[in-house]
C-alpha cells in the first residue's frame, strides 16, 4: 500500500467518526435529523450550503471542462456567483414560511402552499428523480477521485462501496448534524489543496498564470473563447440562466434553509459564499495547465487527478484525493436525507395518512440504503461525464421554480392545477429530448443557430411556465390556490 492510499483512509474514517459524533447529546427525531432543529448559525448553514453547491463537480467537472471545453466551462462561474444574488432575496422568505409551517421538505412546500398533498407527492418525484443523477455524480466522481489518488489500488468499484457504505452509516444515525460536520472537516481540505495546486502548477510548467494562458493559445488558437455556434453566446448565456434558477430549487437548499435560526443567517451566508466562487478559478487554471502536459485523455474528467499525479509525490496526491473524497461525501449525504425525507414524508405520509411521525422518521432513515443502493446501479451502469450528468439534473430540478416563484405573489394567481400542468410539461421535454439525444438544431433546423444553440432545460421552462399560467387561468374557478403571503414575504 502506498502512502497515498493511507491518507485517503485516514481521512474517510475521520469523516466517518465525525458523521457518527454528531449525533451525541441529540434526540434524533424527524426535525432533528433532517433540518438540525432550525438551529444552525451562519457558520453551520454556510457549510451546508457551500457543502453541497461545491462538489465533486467543482473538483473534477470544472477541471474537466476548462480542459476540453475551454472558453465554455466560465458558465460555471458565472451561475454560482448569480445564483446567490437570488437566494439573498428569495430564501428568507422560504425560510420563514417553513418556519411557521414546520415545514422538513421542500415537497412540504409545495403541498402546503397550493393546500395540495398530491402536488406535494409530484414535487416529491421530481425531486427525487432529479437528485440521482446527482448522486450518480457523487459516487462517480468518488470512484475517479479514490482510483486515480490511491495509483490504482483501489478500484473505481470498490471506492464507491467504500464511499457508499460510509455516508449511509452516518447519515442514518446523525442525519443532517453528520453532513454539517464532515462539511466543515471538506471546506478546510479544499481550500488549501485546491488554491495551493491552482497557483502552484501554472508557476511550476509555464513560470505564471499569463504565461499559461499565452501557451495555451498558442498551441490551440480560439480554445479560450465561446465557438461561434454550440456552446456558443447563446448556449453560455440561456445554460447559466436554467442552471441558476435550477440552483435556486434544490430540495437539499430548502432542508439547509429551514436549518437557519433565521432569514438574516441566510442573507449573510449569501453575502459571503459566492467569494467561495473564487476556489473555482483555481480549478479552471489547474485544467488549463492539464491541456498541453497530460494531453490526449479520453475521460476528460481525470485532467485534475493526472497532471497531479504527474507532479507531486504520493502522499501529496493522497491529500488532493482526501479532499475530492469529501466533496462526494458531503452533498451526497444531503442529497440522500432529503430524497428519504421526501419519499416518507410526502409521498408514504399521503398514501398511508393514519402513518404516526415516528413510523415516518423511521422510514425516511431506512430509505437511506434504498436509495443509494439504486444510486450506485445508476453509477455502475452509466457512461456519461460528470458535466453531462449535472446540467441533466438542474434541467429536471429546474421544472419546481416558476410554482414557487408564483407562490409568493400577494394576488393568487398559480393554481395547484396550472403548477401541477407545468412542471409536468417541463420534466416531459426534458425526458424526451435527452432520452432521444435530440437538440433544437436537429428538430427545428430552420431556426437561426441562436435559437438552434439554447438549452434544452431554458426551453423546457418557457413550456412550463406558460403552461402553468393557461391551465390556471382555465382552473382559477375550480382549484384551491396558494395561500396568502403578504405576511410571509415581510423582511426576517
Amino acid at each position: 500500500m502506498n502512502s497515498a492510499l493511507y491518507i485517503i483512509l485516514a481521512f474517510l474514517l475521520i469523516a466517518l467518526y465525525l458523521g457518527i459524533q454528531s449525533k451525541k447529546g441529540k434526540k434524533m427525531d424527524l426535525e432533528q435529523w433532517a433540518v438540525g432543529g432550525r438551529g444552525f448559525g451562519t457558520i453551520l448553514v454556510f457549510m451546508l450550503m457551500a457543502g453541497e453547491s461545491y462538489t465533486t463537480f467543482t473538483f473534477l467537472g470544472a477541471s474537466s471542462w476548462a480542459y476540453s471545453k475551454g472558453g465554455p466551462a466560465l458558465y460555471i462561474l458565472a451561475y454560482l456567483s448569480i445564483n446567490y444574488v437570488v437566494i439573498y432575496w428569495l430564501y428568507p422568505a422560504i425560510w420563514k414560511y417553513g418556519k411557521e409551517k414546520k415545514l422538513v421538505s421542500q415537497s412540504d412546500f409545495f403541498a402546503s402552499k397550493y393546500n395540495s398533498p398530491f402536488l406535494g407527492v409530484l414535487a416529491a418525484i421530481i425531486g427525487v428523480v432529479s437528485m440521482i443523477p446527482y448522486i450518480v455524480l457523487q459516487l462517480k466522481g468518488l470512484g475517479i477521485i479514490v482510483s486515480v489518488a490511491s495509483y490504482g489500488a483501489i478500484s473505481p468499484t470498490l471506492a464507491v462501496w467504500i464511499g457508499v457504505i460510509a455516508v449511509t452509516i452516518y447519515v442514518m444515525i446523525s442525519g443532517i448534524h453528520g453532513s454539517v460536520w464532515t462539511a466543515i472537516l471538506k471546506d478546510i481540505m479544499i481550500f488549501c489543496v485546491v488554491i495551493f495546486i491552482g497557483i502552484y502548477l501554472p508557476f511550476h510548467y509555464y513560470g505564471g498564470i499569463e504565461p499559461m494562458f499565452k501557451a495555451v493559445q498558442s498551441a490551440k488558437p480560439g480554445f479560450l473563447a465561446l465557438p461561434g455556434s454550440g456552446l456558443s453566446l447563446t448556449w453560455f448565456i440561456s445554460t447559466v440562466i436554467v442552471t441558476v434558477l435550477g440552483g435556486l430549487t434544490w430540495p437539499h437548499l430548502f432542508a439547509a434553509a429551514y436549518s437557519a435560526k433565521n432569514g438574516t443567517t441566510i442573507r449573510r451566508n449569501a453575502i459571503v459564499t459566492p467569494l467561495y466562487t473564487l476556489m473555482i478559478l483555481f480549478i479552471f487554471f489547474v485544467g488549463t495547465v492539464a491541456v498541453l502536459q497530460v494531453p490526449g485523455l479520453k475521460n476528460t474528467d481525470l485532467a485534475l487527478l493526472q497532471v497531479s499525479v504527474k507532479t507531486f509525490d504520493p502522499w501529496f496526491v493522497g491529500l488532493i484525493g482526501s479532499a475530492g473524497l469529501l466533496t462526494a461525501l458531503v452533498p451526497g449525504s444531503m442529497l440522500l436525507i432529503n430524497s428519504s425525507t421526501s419519499l416518507s414524508r410526502n409521498v408514504y405520509k399521503v398514501i398511508f395518512p393514519k402513518a404516526t411521525e415516528k413510523q415516518v422518521s423511521n422510514l425516511s432513515k431506512f430509505l437511506i440504503p434504498v436509495i443509494a443502493l439504486v444510486s450506485v446501479y445508476f453509477t455502475l451502469n452509466g457512461g456519461q461525464g460528470i458535466v453531462v450528468l449535472l446540467l441533466l439534473a438542474y434541467d429536471f430540478i429546474a421544472q419546481l421554480l416558476p410554482p414557487v416563484i408564483f407562490s409568493f405573489t400577494k394576488k393568487r394567481i398559480v393554481t395547484k392545477y396550472g403548477a401541477a400542468a407545468g412542471m409536468i410539461s417541463g420534466v416531459l421535454i426534458v425526458a424526451a429530448i435527452n432520452l432521444t439525444g435530440a437538440t433544437m438544431g436537429s428538430l427545428f433546423p430552420f431556426l437561426p443557430q441562436a435559437m438552434k444553440d439554447l438549452s434544452i432545460g431554458m426551453v423546457a421552462l418557457i413550456v412550463n411556465t406558460a403552461v402553468m399560467l393557461i391551465v390556471s387561468l382555465l382552473t382559477k374557478n375550480l382549484a384551491v390556490t396558494a395561500a396568502p403571503v403578504k405576511e410571509e414575504t415581510q423582511s426576517t
